[in-house]
């Protein structure tokens, strides 16, 4: 029975990373969650930690960073070596907005992987955030050399390539979309400002590609006087251009940002913006 048990546990992980690859978090998380209740706290700790970590990842692309440092901490707690939880913590604390400490993680990670691309694009990530482009380019270069495929060489616009990819954008957006962005003002920033993250509970993403900023249309028409300021929406360069190949993906990308905000601009929470695939 308890073999049986084990063997339905690995299936189940097996399923798991599966729906990671396929970006299915909400299925992987599942998938891990009940392979965890067959490993059992008596079971194959190796097995158990497979499907805990499997879990912390999922918690992780869901953004619910919190949950996934405690499901890596419990790792870590029974295996103080394990390289991949140490990894999932350096994620959840990164997103959470707590760079020292996914700072100190990240080091210590390669202080035993040297050669761990992961663990070098983060520390990029976090040396831009605090404003050290050089330290930044020098780790991206680092992780881009190490895992190409995983880290291509984004398509790094100038300022005037940029605006002219947001007008391509803008303009292959559906009239009864671009309708509603004629009285709001679109911007270019780098990279999310910490008020515009640390001002939402939980903190937002650093990797956010764009945020609205102002009331939603519904209260626009209220009596309240803060409600009639303009609105904005803010596309982040940066984070835009390495989450696209080239320059057609980071075209089609910003009218899907565009596309996400809008829906913010119309009222719509996260939920049912996923509902509407602008997720």
């Amino acid at each position: 029975m308890a073999r049986d048990r084990s063997e339905e546990a690995r299936r189940l992980l097996e399923e798991a990373h599966a729906a990671l690859e396929a970006d299915a978090a909400e299925e992987a998380l599942d998938l891990a969650a009940r392979g965890e209740g067959l490993a059992g706290p008596g079971g194959d700790p190796e097995l158990r930690a497979d499907l805990r970590l499997a879990r912390a990842s999922a918690l992780n692309q869901l953004g619910r960073n919190d949950e996934a440092q405690a499901a890596a901490d419990a790792i870590l707690a029974e295996n103080p070596d394990d390289l991949d939880a140490m990894l999932e913590r350096a994620f959840a604390l990164w997103e959470r907005m707590r760079l020292d400490d996914a700072a100190a993680q990240l080091r210590e990670i390669l202080r035993r992987a040297p050669e761990e691309a992961w663990a070098h694009h983060t520390l990029g990530l976090i040396a831009e955030r605090r404003g050290d482009r050089r330290e930044a380019e020098r780790r991206f270069r680092r992780a881009r050399r190490l895992d190409p495929g995983e880290f291509p060489e984004p398509p790094c616009l100038d300022p005037e390539a940029f605006d002219a990819a947001v007008e391509e954008a803008l303009a292959a957006l559906p009239r009864q979309v671009s309708r509603w962005l004629e009285n709001v003002a679109i911007a270019v920033e780098d990279v999310p400002a910490d008020d515009d993250l640390l001002g939402a509970d939980p903190p937002l993403s650093p990797a956010i590609l764009g945020i609205f900023r102002g009331a939603p249309l519904a209260e626009k028409r209220s009596m309240d006087p803060w409600s009639h300021f303009p609105s904005s929406i803010v596309l982040y360069q940066r984070n835009l251009e390495r989450f696209a190949r080239n320059r057609e993906e980071l075209v089609e990308q910003i009218e899907v940002t565009l596309l996400h905000e809008v829906g913010h601009f119309l009222g719509l929470d996260e939920d049912a913006l996923r509902d509407r695939g602008l997720d």
